[in-house]
Order: C-alpha cells, then sequence, then structure tokens
C-alpha cells in the first residue's frame, strides 16, 4: 500500500502537557482513505487535519453507518515512541465493520497505516507522566443517498489528540449509578461493536446521573433488565469475596483490549476470574454484606478507573471505604508500566515505532 503525504504550511503549537484532559486538542495531519464499491480501498493519504465535505444526503448522517476505534501511542522514558496491542484494535473494527455491512480492511494495510500514521505524527506524543497520544480510528459512509440498501461508498480516517486523564479525578474513585430503565444493548444488536449509536442511546441516562451527581451508569442487560453489562463507555470487574468477576461477552458487550489484558495479567499473577453473568442483585447483597471488596471500569481512555460509590434505587453503597483497591492500584500499575515502557513487557503487546 502506498502512502501519500501532504505536508501541512501552517504547524500547529503543541498545547501544555501539564493541562491536556482528554479530546481537547489535534495534530497537525490526518489519515484519509476512500472506498468505492467495485474498485476497493485507495487514495491513501495523510493529510494536515482540517475540516471534511459532507453532503447533507450521507448515509452517515441519516442511518448512522459509521464505526470507530480507540488505542494510544506512548513516550517511552528513552524518548521513544511506542503503541499497545495495535492489532487487537484492527481486529475489532473489522468486526465492527462486518457487523455493519461496510467494508474491511486488510490486518497488513492497516498496520501500516496505523504505525505510519503514528510514526508521522509522534512529535506529538506528550513526555509529561500520565499522558499519551489517543488515536481515533473511524470509517462512515459519505454515498448520497437517502434509500436504505448496501453501502456503495465509505472514508476511513485516524486523527490523534494528546491527552491526559480521562476523568477530571484522575485515578481517584468515581460515583457510579445503576440504570434501571434505559438499555444500552441486546444481544443480536449492536453492543458487542463500536458504533456511535451505541453511545448515543446511553446519552439520556447519563444526562440523568450526572444531575444525580454520579460520573458514569452501570448498565444491565436489556433483556431481563437483570444481570450487569458495562460501566458507561468501559468494561467492568469486581472483587467479590476474594474472586475477581467480570460480566461475559455473550454478545451486548463490548470485547476491550483493556479488559482482555487485565484478565491476562490477573492470571499471571494467580488470581482466578469468573466470567460469567453477575446479577444486580447478587451484586448489591455482596455491597450490603460486605464482600464487594473493589470495583472499577476499564477501558483504553481511562485504562483503570475504580469505583468508590455505587448508586442503586436511590441507596449508595461506599466500596472500599472510598478508596482505590489494592488489586486496582495493581493493575493500573502494571498495564501503564507495560504501555510506557517502565515494565517488562513480557506479551509482547508493545509495537515500538521509534
Amino acid at each position: 500500500m502506498e502512502i501519500r503525504f501532504e505536508r501541512t504550511s501552517a504547524p500547529k503549537v503543541k498545547p501544555d502537557e501539564s493541562n491536556l484532559g482528554f479530546g481537547n486538542y489535534y495534530t497537525d495531519y490526518m489519515f484519509v482513505m476512500n472506498w468505492t464499491d467495485g474498485v476497493g480501498w485507495h487514495d491513501a493519504r495523510i493529510v494536515p487535519f482540517g475540516d471534511i465535505t459532507l453532503s447533507p444526503a450521507a448515509v452517515a448522517l441519516h442511518y448512522g453507518a459509521e464505526i470507530f476505534e480507540g488505542l494510544k501511542a506512548y513516550r517511552r522514558a528513552d524518548g521513544g515512541v511506542q503503541m499497545f496491542r495495535p492489532i487487537e484494535n484492527i481486529r475489532r473494527m473489522n468486526s465492527s465493520a462486518e457487523r455493519l455491512a461496510m467494508p474491511q480492511i486488510d490486518e497488513d494495510d492497516a498496520f501500516k497505516i496505523y504505525t505510519t500514521f503514528v510514526d508521522c505524527e509522534k512529535d506529538w506524543t506528550p513526555h509529561a507522566p500520565g499522558t499519551s497520544l489517543y488515536l481515533r480510528p473511524f470509517m462512515f459512509s459519505d454515498e448520497a443517498q437517502l434509500g436504505v440498501h448496501t453501502i456503495k461508498s465509505a472514508v476511513f480516517m485516524i486523527i490523534a489528540s494528546p491527552c491526559g486523564s480521562y476523568y477530571a479525578e484522575g485515578l481517584n474513585p468515581v460515583s457510579i449509578m445503576i440504570e434501571t430503565d434505559d438499555v444500552r444493548a441486546v444481544r443480536g444488536g449492536t453492543g458487542y461493536i463500536k458504533c456511535g449509536g451505541n453511545y448515543a442511546a446511553s446519552s439520556r441516562a447519563g444526562l440523568k446521573a450526572e444531575q444525580l451527581g454520579y460520573s458514569q451508569v452501570l448498565w444491565l442487560d436489556g433483556v431481563e433488565r437483570k444481570y450487569i453489562e458495562a460501566v458507561g463507555a468501559m468494561n467492568v470487574m469486581f472483587k467479590i469475596d476474594g474472586k475477581i468477576v467480570t460480566p461475559a461477552l455473550l454478545g451486548s458487550i463490548l470485547p476491550g483490549v483493556t479488559r482482555k489484558s487485565i484478565i491476562e495479567l490477573l492470571k499471571d499473577k494467580g488470581y482466578e476470574v469468573e466470567e460469567r453473568r453477575l446479577s444486580v442483585d447478587e451484586l448489591i447483597e455482596a455491597a450490603e454484606n460486605g464482600k464487594l471488596e473493589e470495583m472499577w471500569g476499564c477501558g483504553t481512555a481511562a485504562v483503570v478507573s475504580p469505583v468508590g460509590r455505587l448508586g442503586y434505587k436511590g441507596k449508595d453503597y461506599i466500596i472500599n471505604g472510598g478508596k482505590i483497591g489494592e488489586i486496582t492500584q495493581m493493575l493500573y500499575d502494571e498495564l501503564t508500566g507495560i504501555q510506557w515502557g517502565t515494565k517488562p513487557d513480557t506479551h509482547n503487546w508493545i509495537v515500538k515505532i521509534s
């Protein structure tokens, strides 16, 4: 695959690394590639970051033909830049594309695209502790057609943003509310992929939680509204009576790369991990009798997010005294240590760019 490069005439001033936040700044360039039915992928290019032109009749706007991913590049202490398990994100994006009948990208081509783009923007990877370069690959149908039919054209893009902590609280425990009315996804739907519709469906519950003083929503399954599924935009894990429990991937939960990595790390250290259905009744009972020892969300953006307060039907349950748990802290230290290159990568998860 050939990737054309168009140099910017107006490089940006890089932001203050001590106050990045999440998703507030964008790098000099973006990757763009087009797909046309009967032709395939073509015109791969890295061009200056800027607005795009889209027809008001674009299929993405009317029928939600859109998918995305999220991964990061990290600055090592020696100044080099590396990525964490990009092939997992490539494969998950192809899974998302298959579900929405959108074009998939050859894994080798996608790997070259990701690494070439990060190499191009490696100077934007921040140096400050706890920071990284967040990458947002996404695909949408730009076809101008109001009829509902198989996609005939699409665009694949990557943009990047130097970022700090996803939550304003940083690694401090957050407050989570169990949502009992709205549902995020059902088996057979799109819950296991990354598409905008899943996140749009969570907006009302998220607003309600925010108004009640919670940071995020803990979702129940969409059929029985009985089983724990995910927290906000992340997977969720619990330490209950000494065992690690996380909802099983049954078709309505995103198969998180961070989730997968944490399970592997836990098993390396001898912890028992149960991937199974966990009812809200079992969870609340554990919270009431003191057996819910730790709870955390996990995902690319936040890495690990400890939960200190859990709200359900008007009652709050304090977890681990409202403090980060021992296992949660260990997982954050181990995972970020591998990502930033301060701990050994025994699983070959790291791809070095420079």
